[in-house]
């Protein structure tokens, strides 16, 4: 076996262990799909709803950002979760120049909008 084979062949990369912290399936998948986005500002609810219903995890409900984020003209606010564990509140961002979709997770400066978004989820359970 040659130099380059054999460092091949040890780069090959082992499964993580169930449990260990990796990221969720979910969420993964939620990226990827919003790497797709080839619309405009119009396009960015209805866009974040699809992919979200697609890989399981439910649209609550799209603003503009206001300066919450970085670099962010509107924000999707998504909840996600593996089944039998705990959801999350997820930000899907567009970009200021309304190309781009990234996901955020609740920092500081989005604590309230998450507690928001967690009240509304009791509200939709509840109807």
């Amino acid at each position: 076996m040659g130099t380059l084979q054999a460092a091949v062949a040890n780069a090959t990369p082992t499964a993580l262990p169930p449990g260990n912290g990796g990221i969720p399936m979910g969420l993964l998948e939620l990226e990827l799909s919003l790497e797709g986005f080839s619309g405009d500002e119009d396009d960015f609810a209805g866009f974040v709803r699809t992919v979200a219903d697609n890989v399981g995890g439910e649209f609550l409900f799209a603003l503009p950002a206001s300066e919450l984020i970085e670099d962010c003209l509107s924000i999707a606010v998504l909840r996600l979760g593996e089944q039998d564990a705990e959801t999350s509140i997820l930000f899907a961002c567009l970009d200021e120049q309304a190309t781009t979709i990234r996901i955020e997770h609740p920092g500081d400066g989005t604590r309230d909008l998450e507690r928001f978004a967690e009240s509304f989820v009791g509200v939709l359970e509840r109807m």
